[in-house]
């Protein structure tokens, strides 16, 4: 059995949980630093712990059950794999920093609120990451453009 987080919730899977875990079951986090799977819990149930590969932890319980944690219940894409990859991170930085533009061209006026990221800018960021990767999307010509308004032919 896996039990994976996703919450952004503290104390998600907690010893009341973990009592009712079969032997082998896996527990890891992708939702919100190292609180939503309860460590100290785990470790209250157990009488052992030991690393038995890189980012995986095996607790034996007093009840003699084993049960795994995976990268310490840290985000397990970045405590148990290679995080964001640069290809990911390089568009979400390119985000940011438009938004920091942006901000700085038309924030004087804006109260504290959350704002959607301008579409433009959205789709710019976009289309500079595609032509990065060498990737350009066709435009409809004057006939797709007046099918797309119509959808007269066709069943």
């Amino acid at each position: 059995d896996v039990f994976l987080t996703a919450t952004g919730m503290k104390d998600v899977v907690v010893s009341r949980h973990m009592k009712k875990m079969k032997s082998g079951a896996i527990m890891g986090n992708a939702g919100h630093y190292n609180v939503e799977v309860n460590e100290p819990d785990l470790m209250a149930l157990s009488k052992s712990k030991k690393r038995v590969r890189h980012a995986l932890d095996e607790y034996e319980t007093k009840d003699g059950r084993f049960l795994y944690l995976l990268g310490e219940g840290r985000l397990v894409n970045l405590a148990a794999g290679e995080g964001h990859p640069s290809s990911v991170m390089d568009l979400s930085f390119s985000v940011q920093f438009n938004a920091m533009i942006w901000l700085t061209k038309n924030g004087k006026g804006l109260k504290p609120a959350v704002y959607e990221f301008p579409k433009e800018l959205d789709q710019e960021t976009a289309m500079m990451k595609l032509h990065t990767m060498g990737i350009t999307i066709d435009e409809w010509n004057e006939e797709q453009r007046r099918y797309a308004k119509a959808y007269k032919e066709g069943t």
